[in-house]
C-alpha cells in the first residue's frame, strides 16, 4: 500500500495548487496586457470568417467620438462603475423573468474580459471566469486602457476587428478621423455585427445610431476627457 501513497498526495498536491496556477496565469495575462497590444483575441481564434482585418491603434489615434459612441451605446456608467452594472443587472434579471427575449447587461470591461480571454455561449463556467478577468482588469488596468483594448478588439463585422480596420474598410479613413455619425453607425451593430451590417445598414441599425448619437449628445463630448 505504502507505493500508492507517494502518487496519491502529488495528485492532490496539483489538484490544491492547481487553482492558484490559473490565477497567477490569468493575473500574468492581464499585467501584460496593461502595456504590451494583442496579438489576437479568443474571439478572432474562433472566428469562422475566411480573412481576419486587425489592425491596432493606441488611444491617440482614435477619435474621441468612438469611444464616446461605444459608451452612449454599451455602457453609459463606464466611468463609474468598478466592472459591473448592478442597476442594469437587476433589471435584466427581471426582464428576462418576464420576457422570451434575453436582455443583457454586460458593461464594456466585461465585454472586453470575455472578447480578450474567452469564447462566446452562455455557461456557468464562462461567466465565472469572465467575472474573474473583469475583477483583474478593472483591478490592474486604468479605465482608458479598458475602453483602448474594446475598441481596438470589438468586432464590427464578419472578420472585421476594431475601429481601425473598421473605419478603413467601411469609411475609407483612420479610425483617428471618424465622424460622429460613423462612431455611432459603428457602435449600432455592436450587438450583433454579423448579422446587422455598417456597410449596408438596416433601418433598425440606422434608426438606433440615430438614438446612439442622441445619448453622446447628452452626455456630452467632455464626458470621457478625464478618463485615465
Amino acid at each position: 500500500m505504502k507505493r500508492f501513497r507517494r502518487p496519491r498526495l502529488l495528485i492532490w498536491q496539483w489538484l490544491l495548487l492547481a487553482p492558484f496556477a490559473i490565477a497567477a496565469f490569468a493575473v500574468l495575462q492581464v499585467l501584460i496586457l496593461r502595456v504590451v497590444p494583442p496579438f489576437t483575441s479568443a474571439f478572432m481564434i474562433a472566428s469562422d470568417a475566411p480573412e481576419i482585418r486587425y489592425d491596432w491603434v493606441p488611444w491617440q489615434r482614435i477619435a474621441p467620438v468612438a469611444g464616446l459612441a461605444m459608451v452612449a451605446a454599451e455602457d453609459q456608467k463606464f466611468p463609474e462603475h468598478w466592472g459591473f452594472d448592478f442597476e442594469a443587472i437587476d433589471k435584466a434579471l427581471d426582464h428576462n423573468k418576464r420576457s422570451r427575449r434575453m436582455r443583457g447587461a454586460s458593461t464594456i470591461s466585461q465585454q472586453t474580459a470575455k472578447n480578450l480571454f474567452l469564447w462566446s455561449g452562455r455557461s456557468y463556467v464562462r461567466k465565472g471566469l469572465e467575472v474573474g478577468y473583469t475583477l483583474l482588469i478593472e483591478t490592474f488596468w486604468p479605465k482608458r486602457r479598458v475602453l483602448e483594448m474594446y475598441l481596438n478588439i470589438a468586432q464590427f463585422g464578419p472578420g472585421v476587428y476594431g475601429v481601425e480596420a473598421a473605419a478603413q474598410i467601411y469609411f475609407h479613413k483612420p479610425a483617428a478621423r471618424l465622424s460622429r455619425s460613423e462612431a455611432a453607425l459603428l457602435a449600432a451593430v455592436l450587438p450583433n455585427p454579423v448579422r446587422l451590417r455598417v456597410d449596408r445598414p438596416s433601418a433598425y441599425v440606422l434608426g438606433r445610431a440615430n438614438q446612439i448619437e442622441d445619448q453622446m449628445q447628452a452626455l456630452g463630448s467632455d464626458y470621457l476627457a478625464d478618463l485615465h
